[in-house]
């Protein structure tokens, strides 16, 4: 167990370099930014009409990811990447798409343009100009790869983070669980809103409180739907809590797109997942819609610093 590696500095030392190693590796796959990477590979041949064999892990994204826009029709889609490209200039120009382009990236987005061939493991993008964005679902992955590391390493207790994504293992010595603060709408509050006990469970938060455009009075989120080009107008907070990462990363990301009664009625239909959707409902007044069982992985006792969600 755990425990004892504490005493063997070398052994944890090798286990946390491996873990990054895989993280580094996986990077390189997943990246949108990264110009060599595979996932930026396959978009630049898109509408080739040829289907590209891919890396297992890729694949596996793929796969999960085109599962979920299915279920989601699209509110979860990771062809979302013309979109993205607009609304990331947008935040660093200070206004709004224009519509012209909107309308041309509209062209090249929708998960009904990916063609997965199972049995060769390969895909084929089918419309010239496509960019694919694994923002809301790769991280999750990565962080319980991760994981799957520091277990091959005997680490059986133990916290992955990757910004607003979180796994943990078995709880520390004395203590019930890992400790994570939830954060609120309320920008100004220093302090988290509550705290997760949390074991052998992931836990992702999206919203805007970070990455957003204002314009003329209305907030737009860099979390963009996918089914209309336009970035999130509903304001919201979501916190997805599920047994792996790359569930509680893509679920978060979906059911902020869906929005508070949609989103609410899809979450409640998934087994072993738990959320909690913060929205607001007039100046400084929100409405906390929870699963039933969200409440059973609260607690009072406070948080540790290291165990802070930021």
């Amino acid at each position: 167990g755990s425990a004892a590696l504490w005493r063997r500095p070398a052994l944890l030392r090798n286990a946390d370099e491996a873990a990054f190693q895989r993280a580094e590796e996986l990077n390189a796959i997943f990246s949108d930014y990264e110009t060599d990477s595979e996932l930026n590979a396959l978009s630049r041949a898109s509408g080739n009409g040829q289907a590209r064999p891919v890396s297992d892990d890729l694949w596996r994204v793929l796969e999960q990811a085109r599962a979920l826009a299915v279920r989601t029709r699209g509110a979860f889609d990771i062809t979302v990447g013309p979109y993205v490209n607009l609304w990331r200039r947008a935040r660093r120009l200070g206004q709004l798409p224009e519509s012209r382009l909107l309308a041309e990236a509209a062209q090249r987005v929708g998960y009904d343009k990916v063609a997965l061939d199972r049995r060769n493991r390969a895909v084929r993008l089918t419309v010239p100009g496509m960019k694919l964005d694994l923002g809301g679902i790769a991280k999750g992955f990565v962080v319980d790869e991760a994981m799957k590391i520091l277990r091959q390493h005997g680490i059986d207790r133990a916290l992955v983070a990757a910004s607003g994504d979180i796994l943990v293992s078995e709880a520390p010595p004395d203590a019930a669980g890992w400790r994570v603060g939830l954060v609120g709408l309320d920008e100004s509050a220093r302090e988290p809103e509550g705290f997760l006990s949390l074991r052998h469970a992931a836990v992702s938060t999206s919203g805007d409180l970070a990455q957003r455009l204002d314009i003329a009075g209305v907030r737009y989120s860099h979390i963009v739907d996918p089914r209309t080009g336009i970035g999130l107008t509903n304001h919201s907070l979501v916190t997805v809590i599920a047994r792996m990462c790359v569930q509680s990363d893509s679920l978060a990301t979906a059911v902020s797109v869906l929005g508070p009664d949609e989103g609410k009625r899809f979450a409640s239909r998934l087994r072993g997942v738990d959320f909690r959707i913060v929205h607001p409902r007039g100046d400084n007044d929100f409405i906390e819609i929870r699963s039933p069982a969200f409440s059973r992985w609260m607690t009072r006792t406070p948080v540790a610093a290291a165990n802070r969600l930021e």
